[in-house]
C-alpha cells in the first residue's frame, strides 16, 4: 500500500464499480447510489440476479474448501478479491489449515479502506493486500512474492473476474502470464459469464453495464476453456458454478427459477 494521496479521493463514484455493484447484490453497504441503480436495473430485469452473485460467492468458498483440505494448498493469490464478506477466502483456508498464506489483489480503491479487515490473519499464517489491476501482472506478481513464495504451489484464483476483461485486454495472454509465474503444482481457479443459457438476460445485463462504462464480455464454454489449455482440469471439469462439488456446500441456498449463467473450473499446473 503506497502513496500519500487520500484513499477517498481516488473513489470514483461517477460511475458504477463491478465490486461496489457485487457488494450490492451481496447486501453489503460498500457501495454507492450509482452502483446501487446498476444493481437495481438488472434485477429488475433478472430477479435471480441476486441469488446469481451469491451463487459465484459460494462457488469460491467450494473451491476453497477442496484446496486447502484435498489438494493441501497454502498460499493463495485471489486477484479481483472485491469487498469483504464473510467468509473471506483468507478465513476458509486458514480455519482448515491455519499457516495458509492469502494475497488479496483489486482496482477499486474502497477495497483498501477495508484492507485492515482482510489483514486478520491466524498468528501462523499471512494475509496481505495488493492494490493493483489485472491488466499489470508484472506489479501484481512482483508484490505478491514479498508475502508467498513462488517455488511452492500457489491458488490463484479469478472468481468472476475475467469477464470484466475486454477482447482487446487480451485477457488470455493476461492469465497465461499470471499461470506462468507459478510453479508445477498449482492451480488455477476461474469462474466467467456466459450466454451460453439465457443469451437474451445476458445481452440486457451486457448493456445495462456499458451504459454505465462498464465492461461486461460473456464467452462460451469453449472460451473459457482456452484460459486452462496446458492445466488438467479437476473433476467435474468446466461446468455450472452449482455443479461443481456441491457436496461442499455450507449454508447455501436453492432457486430452482434461477439462471446460473457462469462458468467454473478448478486446475491443476502439471
Amino acid at each position: 500500500m503506497t502513496g500519500t494521496e487520500p484513499v477517498t479521493a481516488r473513489i470514483d463514484t461517477s460511475r458504477p464499480h463491478p465490486a461496489r455493484v457485487y457488494d450490492w447484490f451481496l447486501g453489503g453497504k460498500d457501495n454507492y447510489p450509482v452502483d446501487e441503480e446498476l444493481g437495481r436495473q438488472i434485477m429488475s430485469v433478472d430477479g435471480t440476479a441476486r441469488h446469481i452473485a451469491r451463487t459465484n460467492r459460494w462457488f469460491m468458498q467450494r473451491v476453497t474448501r477442496w484446496l486447502a483440505g484435498e489438494a493441501g494448498v497454502r498460499q493463495y493469490l485471489d486477484i479481483g478479491t472485491g469487498i469483504p464478506t464473510e467468509p473471506n477466502l483468507h478465513q476458509i483456508a486458514q480455519h482448515i489449515a491455519p499457516e495458509s498464506r492469502v494475497v488479496y489483489t483489486d482496482n477499486d480503491p474502497i477495497v483498501l479502506k477495508h484492507a485492515e479487515a482482510l489483514l486478520r490473519s491466524t498468528l501462523d499464517g499471512v494475509t496481505a493486500y495488493v492494490q493493483a489491476d489485472v491488466r499489470d501482472p508484472g506489479r501484481i506478481l512482483e508484490q505478491a512474492r514479498e508475502s508467498l513464495d513462488f517455488t511452492r504451489p500457489v491458488a490463484l484464483s479469478l472468481v468472476a473476474l475475467t469477464h470484466f476483461l475486454g477482447d482487446e485486454d487480451d485477457p488470455y495472454a493476461l492469465v497465461a502470464r499470471l499461470v506462468d509465474a507459478l510453479p508445477s503444482g498449482s492451480h488455477l481457479v476461474l469462474s466467467q459469464l456466459t450466454a451460453d443459457f439465457d443469451p437474451e438476460a445476458v445481452g440486457r445485463g451486457v448493456a445495462m453495464y456499458a451504459a454505465g462504462g462498464v465492461t461486461l464480455a460473456p464467452r462460451t464454454r469453449a472460451e473459457i476453456g482456452r484460459f486452462f489449455e496446458g492445466l488438467d482440469l479437476v473433476e467435474p471439469g468446466l461446468v455450472r458454478l452449482t455443479e461443481w462439488h456441491p457436496e461442499l456446500a455450507v449454508d447455501e441456498t436453492v432457486d430452482e427459477n434461477a439462471v446460473i449463467s457462469l462458468y467454473g473450473a478448478v486446475a491443476r499446473k502439471p
